[in-house]
């Protein structure tokens, strides 16, 4: 049914929580996976007309590690990294790259706002889901330890 899954991350533990999801689509599909990061520049006043870098260059580093893991479990994987300017352009990255690589899903991980905290702030994952070219599956991350809730390690690590 999926012979190509896009997993949009942001490179964060949080968006590892869809990882699991995307491998077991891959394994049952024989879908090639592409990992898709946007790689987020803002312009302030404090940069002097600089672009300030929102992602630190480890996160793309952890980005490639989990590509290079993917590959070595045997899954097709590729990476693509873009740069974008605002976060309402993250939305519009992935939604671009499923167009363009011609995705059959695309899988994302939230993290869980509640309703009336996504109408006020908005995210990247409900712009996403307004006009994105294929089906989106979006993950829940659960709520963290301190809750008395399972971490987001506990469910990653039981998928």
């Amino acid at each position: 049914m999926f012979e190509k899954i896009l997993w949009a991350t942001d490179g964060s533990e949080a968006g590892d929580v869809a990882l699991p999801v995307v491998k077991d689509l891959a394994a049952e599909n024989g879908a090639v996976v592409v990992v898709f990061h946007s790689d987020q520049r803002l312009v302030g006043a404090r940069a002097y007309g600089y672009p300030v870098y929102v992602d630190e260059e480890d996160l793309k580093d952890r980005i490639r590690a989990r590509v290079d893991e993917l590959r070595d479990e045997g899954y097709q994987a590729t990476a693509e990294i873009v740069q974008s300017n605002t976060m309402s352009g993250v939305a519009h990255d992935i939604a671009e790259a499923a167009e363009r690589e011609a995705v059959d899903l695309v899988v994302v991980a939230t993290r869980g706002h509640t309703t009336l905290g996504g109408l006020l702030l908005g995210s990247v994952t409900q712009r996403l889901l307004h006009f994105a070219p294929c089906p989106v599956l979006v993950v829940p991350v659960p709520a963290r330890a301190e809750t008395g809730r399972e971490s987001t390690a506990a469910v990653a690590a039981s998928a």
